[in-house]
């Protein structure tokens, strides 16, 4: 066996396996690795424009719940001055009212007063009647007199 052609033979049938691979197989492997590696790049630069976006998202978050909470004290600030507010409103008004029912009830007490007084009067005049006939009806007795105004103070 020649030792030569064989190895001649070999390294032709390498080279054009070589060839081949060069020419039909390299090409869409490594089209195919450049595709993986610009989607591995893509992934990572999109993973960290994603990790970008969700930092700011957090801070934006972060902030408008900030703004939130300002807001809701400002509107709670403004809610305990309306409070206070209508509280003092009340008051005023309650006072008002107050001075109101008391000078009516004032009116009606002198009202009744004066319709007690009116009442007493005609009653006391009514008495100075009856007491002044019952005292002209008895005879003029100094003992007979005192008896009858004792009897009208009592009856007073």
């Amino acid at each position: 066996m020649n030792f030569n052609a064989t190895l001649f033979g070999q390294t032709v049938a390498f080279i054009l396996f070589v060839w081949f691979c060069m020419k039909f197989v390299w090409p869409p492997l490594m089209n195919a690795i450049e595709e993986r590696q610009k989607k591995i790049a893509d992934g990572l630069a999109d993973a960290g424009r994603a990790a970008k976006d969700l930092e700011l998202a957090q801070i934006k978050a972060t902030e408008q719940l900030k703004e939130a909470k300002v807001t809701a004290n400002e509107i709670i600030e403004q809610a305990n001055k309306r409070k206070a507010q209508i509280v003092d409103e009340a008051k005023v008004e309650a006072q008002t009212e107050r001075a109101k029912i008391i000078a009516q009830g004032q009116a009606e007490i002198e009202n009744e007063r004066n319709r007690v007084k009116d009442d007493l009067r005609k009653q006391v005049a009514s008495l100075a009647i009856i007491g002044a006939e019952k005292i002209l009806e008895r005879t003029i007795d100094p003992e007979a007199h005192s008896d009858i105004v004792n009897k009208l103070v009592a009856e007073i």
